[in-house]
């Protein structure tokens, strides 16, 4: 597809890894190298944000998931793992809603059931309107910085500075609308997979309650918290978080 970047390593059984909000293929760099040992590792860019910043970005979370089934579709890839990070864990909800039966086992990490999430650092209409008055710089430089326990100081703080260099505030925008209008509380007992459900224990994005809604209501399902992460745990715990991964999907 014209303007969309997808990474494409390995070549074991697929295993499909979803960024998140303000996110790009390059946050998944710490994964990429150790996963595509034992697995074809795919990584799309979703459209408007990160290496697929030219294509047009879209604001519905169902929307986003057919665009991610017709990328495979392309691919000829018709079963796969899946991970889904933040808003990626939603997309990947609503894959599962979509076409279960292509999804083998499921990973859903640092993310809920619900897109406006209560108890987030502040509401998503709030977000939308520091978007638009403060400006992308300075809204990503805020929200962004909360996803990890050291904030800005972060070791791989700079793979978020990267993802966002040449996104728009349409982009930003059309997926808080996205996240915003998406609900799957009510899919969760529908999901068959057997799930992971990973978390940060200092996440201020996702609050326990989101996380222990998913342990609760997914029935083949089992949580791993990381102490002391916040929300971005591969990048602040790279190397537990990938053996964690591993271990589960082998």
């Amino acid at each position: 597809m014209q303007d969309i970047y997808i990474d494409d390593i390995g070549s074991g059984f697929p295993l499909v890894l979803v960024h998140g909000y303000l996110g790009s293929s390059e946050m998944w760099n710490l994964q990429k190298e150790f996963l595509s040992k034992k697995f074809r590792v795919i990584t799309p860019a979703l459209p408007g944000f990160g290496e697929s910043h030219k294509a047009q970005s879209l604001n519905s979370i169902n929307e986003i998931a057919k665009f991610i089934f017709k990328c495979l579709d392309e691919k000829k890839i018709n079963e796969f793992h899946l991970i889904g990070h933040s808003m990626g864990g939603m997309i990947v909800q609503e894959m599962v809603k979509i076409s279960g039966e292509r999804i083998k086992k499921l990973i859903c990490f640092a993310t809920g059931s619900i897109g406006d999430i209560p108890g987030r650092f502040e509401p998503i209409d709030t977000t939308r309107e520091r978007l638009k008055k403060e400006g992308l710089k300075e809204t990503i430089s805020r929200v962004s910085q909360k996803w990890f326990l050291e904030g800005i100081k972060a070791k791989y703080y700079y793979f978020c500075e990267n993802a966002v260099k040449n996104i728009s505030i349409e982009t930003a925008d059309n997926a808080l609308i996205a996240m915003k209008n998406w609900r799957g509380y009510e899919n969760l007992k529908n999901i068959k997979q057997e799930t992971l459900i990973i978390w940060g224990d200092k996440d201020v994005s996702y609050n326990f309650d989101q996380v222990d809604a998913l342990k609760k209501n997914i029935p083949n399902s089992k949580l791993e918290i990381f102490k002391d992460c916040s929300h971005n745990v591969h990048l602040e715990e790279p190397q537990k978080f990938n053996e964690t991964v591993k271990n589960f999907l082998e």
